[in-house]
């Protein structure tokens, strides 16, 4: 499987794998090990909290829910965990956005321009049946190349955090 096609995949059902907004941390973890601690998402506090399986950032947030989902594309290489991307799980990146948007209609996954990500040096676009952005960037003369492909969060109010300890 190519890169475009994971993302693609991903797109079209806002999962990849056991990974999707509002899913519980300790079922991520029990399915792919242990991940890269990047820390907390601020620093007066220690959750949520980003953690790192390769290019595949994970925000959880202090319910232990995955909260945010992006893959960076803007290296050389794109690293996921093989488990879930087959193979290596290591693509080389540059996807372009004619890439991108030949795999999403080849995966049957609608999309649309984003306006609202869509300014100078920088478009992008949506694909409807998830939310997920494709934000691209587009050097001087060149095509457009992608940067990050994001899936939104599930929206919800952690009021957890007087339940879960902040440690």
């Amino acid at each position: 499987m190519e890169i475009r096609d994971v993302l693609a995949t991903m797109a079209k059902t806002g999962r990849l794998g056991p990974v999707f907004s509002g899913a519980d941390w300790s079922e991520v973890t029990a399915a792919l090990g242990e991940p890269w601690d990047v820390g907390p998402m601020s620093r007066n506090r220690t959750w949520p909290r980003l953690f790192a399986y390769g290019d595949l950032e994970l925000n959880v947030c202090p319910c232990r829910k995955v909260s945010l989902i992006c893959v960076q594309t803007w290296r050389d290489v794109v690293e996921l965990p093989p488990s879930l991307a087959g193979g290596t799980g290591t693509f080389p990146a540059g996807l372009t956005h004619a890439d991108v948007v030949t795999a999403l209609d080849r995966a049957g996954c609608a999309w649309e321009p984003c306006p609202r990500l869509t300014f100078g040096d920088q478009s992008a676009l949506v694909a409807i049946p998830s939310g997920a952005t494709f934000t691209f960037e587009i050097p001087e003369g060149e095509e457009p190349v992608l940067n990050v492909m994001g899936l939104p969060g599930d929206g919800h109010d952690c009021s957890a955090r007087t339940a879960a300890p902040d440690h």
